[in-house]
């Protein structure tokens, strides 16, 4: 056995103990985990982290991603209806995570969608105030914060949070090999920059910067890129896992230009330094109040959140307004709006308060509206349109258009298909090896070795996947079964040397020397074969590519010399 154990074999167990702590096998795992969560909300704030297994919510047990999303129901919480009355006028309206207003140390308002600037509160609800102690404690009483708290393996996290949490969760995954878009489920979109100009790599790598971007802030985390060129145009293949062909479409179809119009003048654009701030997750500066029913199966409601102008911004949005005159029909208004337009399409017409004609003002508000034919369609159309405008005021506009060449939607119920006869066809392809080999020799200590160095192949691949989270796809699984398909040639190439009687010439170790040359010239020729394959079809084929080199570059230098150490013993040559 000692000998049997020598520096070659040493050599692939070590490859084969580092391939497994990477896949990292958890086959009983259970119940759900942390997909995403926002960066900016209080959970990542305290250290939750992305794959971390939630245990309970608030001392309740959590099995399923059903029990997760009822478990924060409590959150939700019907608008409050406030009576709120100032020095100079009454207003009546609804929240639903604070009073809508922001006020100094002397009740001044400083902020508000509802509210006259400047002008100060005195009552609400009945309750008069008189200091900003009072005013906090009442919006206490009447907004309570809920407590959250959330157990993992890892930790126990325990927050204050006026409206649910900025967290997604997926099914506790089995290992930390990534599951491609054919056995996950998912869209592929293969997109195509449009620009008069020549578009470089610089171009492309700000591209994908702000497309991912983009995609983070929507909480999509588990996003693949890759480029490629066909014909000398430039391609970008994006991968997600769990989201639709119309989403993709929204997210990144549109150039996302952001433009702030007064009349035909720009007041500021997104992303261009004219928004240093932009409220999203944050339920004291954005607000979707409970939808109006404006028909019999319509239902309106409207969203507006913060935004802070940079002093050039706000200095240039008073200089367009400090001459505008009141708007006879709207008192308290001036006579133009600010119009909002994305990709030149106008988006939304805000009333400007003659308060901001007094001097430059960086607190503004954005609002649209929400539709749908229920209460709760309503509200999710205004959350899509709010983060929407939120991503592209955060993000600002992608650096060229992009032109949809393809798109390619796997259900998740065929991803599981997919897993499922994949693991049947890799069994089947074993037992076809396992057949022919021991039907070519009828010696088992031949057939053991060749079977052991294959799968240690498998493992060996995996762990290379797992370790470098490359997608483990339909294309890659065809790669594994390739390089493994090479590597049982090989090791029949060593076998028929050590074996063969012919060439009284050679001794057993030059008959080794004189196959693995074979070998080498074989590997050389199967990377050079793949390189073309690894930008073919806009980078559709690359996982091929990929797991057929790292197969047979291991194969070469871990486990065809281990084999040929395990054949010289067991055979006593």
């Amino acid at each position: 056995m000692a000998k049997l154990f020598g520096l070659r074999v040493w050599v692939l167990i070590i490859v084969l103990v580092a391939s497994i702590f990477a896949i990292n096998p958890r086959p009983f795992a259970t119940g759900i985990e942390v997909n995403s969560i926002g960066a900016g909300s209080d959970l990542a704030s305290q250290g939750l982290e992305e794959g971390e297994r939630i245990l309970k919510v608030n001392d309740v047990k959590i099995n399923t991603l059903e029990e997760f999303k009822s478990s924060l129901d409590y959150l939700d919480r019907e608008p409050l209806e406030l009576k709120v009355i100032t020095d100079a006028n009454s207003y009546n309206y609804s929240v639903l995570h604070d009073f809508g207003f922001v006020v100094d140390a002397n009740l001044t308002v400083k902020n508000s969608d509802y509210i006259n600037i400047d002008e100060h509160i005195q009552e609400i609800n009945g309750v008069k105030i008189e200091s900003l102690e009072q005013l906090n404690e009442l919006e206490k009483k009447l907004l309570p914060k809920q407590k959250l708290v959330i157990e993992t393996n890892k930790a126990r996290y325990g927050v204050l949070i006026s409206g649910r949490p900025e967290i997604s969760v997926r099914k506790a995954r089995k290992s930390n090999i990534v599951k491609g878009l054919e056995l996950a489920g998912g869209t592929r979109v293969l997109v195509r920059p449009v620009s008069n100009k020549t578009i470089e790599d610089s171009d492309i790598d700000k591209l994908i910067d702000v497309m991912e971007e983009r995609l983070n802030l929507y909480g999509l985390t588990d996003v693949r890129f890759k480029t490629a060129t066909v014909e000398g145009k430039k391609f970008i293949l994006v991968e997600m896992a769990g989201i639709s062909e119309q989403n993709i479409r929204d997210l990144i179809g549109e150039q996302g230009v952001f433009e702030a119009k007064i009349g035909n003048d720009v007041i500021f654009r997104g992303g261009s330094g004219d928004v240093p701030f932009v409220c999203r997750g944050d339920g004291s500066c954005e607000i979707i109040p409970r939808p109006n029913k404006i028909s019999e199966n319509q239902y309106e409601t409207k969203f507006d959140f913060s935004i802070k102008l940079s002093e050039k911004a706000a200095d240039r949005q008073y200089k367009r307004i400090a001459d505008l005159g009141e708007d006879p029909n709207a008192p308290g208004y001036l006579s133009e709006n600010i119009d909002l337009y994305v990709d030149g399409k106008k988006m939304s017409s805000l009333r400007i308060s003659k308060t901001l004609a007094q001097g430059p003002t960086q607190d503004i508000a954005i609002s649209g509206p929400g539709y749908g034919s229920t209460e709760e369609e309503a509200v999710d159309d205004a959350l899509q349109e709010m983060r929407k405008l939120q991503t592209i005021l955060l993000t600002g506009s992608l650096p060229v258009k992009l032109e949809f060449a393809k798109f390619n939607t796997v259900s998740p119920i065929l991803g599981k298909s997919f897993v499922k006869n994949a693991f049947l066809v890799a069994f089947a392809a074993i037992l076809g090896v396992a057949l022919v080999i021991y039907l070519r020799y009828r010696n088992f200590k031949i057939l053991i070795p060749v079977m052991i160095t294959s799968i240690s192949e498998v493992i060996a691949i995996l762990g290379f996947a797992a370790l470098f989270e490359w997608n483990l796809d339909l294309v890659a699984i065809a790669g594994i079964i390739a390089a493994v398909g090479t590597g049982v040639d090989d090791q029949i190439l060593i076998t028929d040397e050590i074996l063969s009687k012919s060439g009284q010439y050679y001794n057993w170790k030059q008959r080794i020397k004189r196959a693995f040359f074979i070998i080498m010239s074989a590997w050389a020729t199967t990377v050079f074969a793949m390189i073309p394959l690894w930008y073919a079809g806009a980078g559709l084929v690359k996982g091929f590519a990929v797991v057929t080199i790292v197969g047979v570059t291991v194969g070469v230098l871990v486990t065809r010399p281990a084999f040929a150490a395990i054949a010289e013993r067991l055979l006593n040559k």
